[in-house]
């Protein structure tokens, strides 16, 4: 039986659990859940968080913009950032492997071909790619989307069966119900049009992204016939509990 692959693509917000500091127990939870599932199941990581895993431990002295300083974080806190990943995914039988890419890199026949290959490689040798912007030398997910469209683009490349875009609500909320403070999830979505018509602007306070960044992935994942799933990654097991209709998130079909 062939699996089918998945792309998780796991925020800031997701993997600090909304706190200054990176949750080893909320990317131990993540590990349990690919555990559980691999007889069915591979998966392909997108993970912000570089320069979450920085700022616990630097601070730097800087003259420059504040885009570089967050790249320089980024450069400091991305070894730490697998280390975590690699330690606590090795403790449940799990290997993993980084994969540092940027927009450009889509751009190109050659490179889009030489992810391919590489990650269809890693895949079957049964390694978790862990992808992450290269913010040496590019900072659009720095400046905005939280790594949202990163992952949509590596999701269409390599044709993945779903995406799961992990964030700290329970999908996307109508917009009434978000004002009156009753949230009330959007459970499934055809017309993209009218979803940005619910969405706020507003900012995730780790992240980059809002709303409308996952709306937008979700548009270039939705061309490339990718189905997004929108999943409350603060829960402990939410992806099993997505995959067994357990819990309220946002389809796009």
């Amino acid at each position: 039986m062939q699996k089918k692959r998945i792309l998780l693509k796991i925020g800031s917000n997701t993997l600090t659990k909304e706190t200054d500091h990176i949750s080893r127990g909320k990317i131990e939870d993540i590990g349990r859940q690919i555990a559980k599932l691999k007889e069915n199941y591979e998966f392909i990581i997108v993970s912000s968080g570089a320069i979450a895993a920085a700022k616990q431990f630097v601070k730097l002295e800087h003259n420059g913009q504040e885009i570089t300083v967050k790249q320089a974080l980024a450069s400091i806190g991305q070894p730490h950032l697998m280390r975590i990943f690699q330690e606590n995914f090795r403790e449940l039988g799990l290997f993993t492997s980084q994969c540092l890419l940027s927009y450009s890199d889509f751009e190109r026949e050659v490179s889009k071909e030489n992810i391919c290959n590489t990650i269809n490689v890693l895949v079957a040798n049964n390694f978790i790619p862990i992808i992450n912007e290269n913010d040496t030398v590019a900072t659009d997910e720095i400046k905005f989307g939280d790594n949202d469209k990163l992952a949509a683009l590596t999701a269409a490349l390599m044709k993945v069966d779903l995406l799961i875009i992990a964030t700290n609500t329970d999908g996307i909320y109508t917009k009434e119900s978000f004002v009156n403070k009753k949230p009330e999830t959007i459970r499934m979505v055809s017309n993209l049009a009218d979803l940005q018509k619910e969405v706020s602007s507003s900012k995730s306070s780790h992240g980059t992204g809002g709303m409308e960044s996952k709306i937008e992935a979700a548009n270039i994942a939705r061309q490339a016939h990718v189905e997004t799933w929108i999943v409350n990654g603060l829960k402990d097991n939410f992806i099993v509990d997505a995959l067994e209709n357990k819990t309220a998130f946002t389809t796009i079909k």
